[in-house]
């Protein structure tokens, strides 16, 4: 199934019924008076959030979701049905934006979760609503209100433990499939992963998921390469696993700054996430060389990297628990932080 986690859609609620003008007209009934029922109000236009969906792709050939309108007032002061609801299913993590693709309506992240995004118009008076005394046969209605309708920005932002995030061909792919059950693309060439991939990773018992991210490059997070759109995916990841190729030509000690600068560029609190920093294919390396690089990354970095290698299994289960102390560790100290807008401020 093809990947889509950006959608542009147009949503219309449904407009109002219109009143009905109509008089009571049976035998025997003399000067039987206005009669006419209300129209019915317009569908709603609801997301929600389902279980089930990890793409946006049912919103790739249907673009346009209107709601249904309702039903015009009837005589013997029957009132219109209500239109039928659009309900939009979007899988979790999901944001709702405006048409400026900037102006965030809402974040759906909880399974069952649901937004009404535009209510349906109301429906019409129907002529019985004006009877007065001094006018008792009127002969007007209310027409039904219009609904709402407006494009906006469907944007799915993964919701995962782990981040895997490095310049394209670090080995994020290859550890993925090594640590999972995913089959994602490898290839020796740059750019192999257009798309993130999921993998569920177990280990002690103990289970996690990791988003593998497209490469970065330098300028990503100004539309350079594949990395600012999927920057976004790793917004939710409690810790992030950077993976710096010990073979390639280039400069480890470079390739992490090159990295580090584009999430810090980025923003939204990425530069601020837990880091685990790996050397990866080690299996490739001479021993005097695995030293140089070691020593050149630990520079960058400002921490021991850990050296892995996903084709001889080196060091791959530490790096797995790595992650889940990680984890455990953001866990808990978001459940000791206590928000300011929760805090009990009130004195008597």
């Amino acid at each position: 199934m093809k990947f889509l986690d950006q959608a542009k859609i147009f949503v219309k609620s449904g407009d109002g019924g219109a009143g009905c003008v109509s008089f009571r007209r049976e035998k025997y009934v003399a000067e039987g008076g206005p009669d006419g029922g209300d129209g019915g109000r317009g569908g709603d236009v609801w997301v929600e959030c389902v279980n089930g969906l990890n793409t946006l792709i049912d919103y790739r050939y249907a673009q346009h979701f209107k709601a249904k309108i309702g039903t015009h007032g009837m005589g013997r002061n029957r009132t219109g049905a209500k239109g039928d609801d659009v309900v939009l299913r979007v899988p979790k993590g999901t944001e709702i934006l405006e048409e400026d693709n900037e102006t965030v309506i809402a974040d759906l992240t909880d399974e069952g979760q649901r937004l009404l995004l535009m209510r349906g118009g109301n429906g019409g008076f129907g002529n019985a609503h004006f009877k007065t005394p001094t006018n008792q046969a009127p002969r007007h209605a209310n027409p039904g209100q219009d609904g709402e309708e407006k494009w906006i920005w469907l944007r799915l932002k993964l919701i995962a433990d782990s981040g895997l995030v490095g310049l394209p061909n670090a080995g994020k792919s290859t550890f993925l499939s090594a640590v999972s059950a995913a089959k994602p693309k490898i290839a020796d060439y740059p750019f192999t992963t257009i798309h993130p991939n999921l993998g569920v990773c177990e280990i002690d018992g103990r289970g996690f998921v990791l988003a593998d991210i497209p490469g970065l490059i330098e300028g990503a997070h100004e539309g350079t390469g594949l990395g600012d759109r999927f920057l976004g995916h790793v917004e939710r990841c409690r810790v992030l696993l950077h993976l710096v190729d010990g073979s390639g030509l280039e400069d480890p000690a470079d390739a992490y700054r090159t990295v580090r600068a584009e999430l810090e560029a980025y923003g939204n609190g990425l530069a601020d996430k837990p880091e685990i920093v790996c050397l990866s294919k080690a299996d490739a390396l001479a021993p005097e060389l695995r030293e140089e690089r070691f020593a050149a990354l630990e520079a960058a970095c400002g921490q021991k990297p850990l050296i892995i290698s996903s084709a001889s299994g080196e060091n791959i289960d530490t790096a797995q628990r790595m992650v889940i102390r990680a984890i455990d560790k953001d866990k808990e100290e978001e459940a000791n932080s206590v928000p300011s807008s929760q805090e009990d401020t009130w004195r008597p």
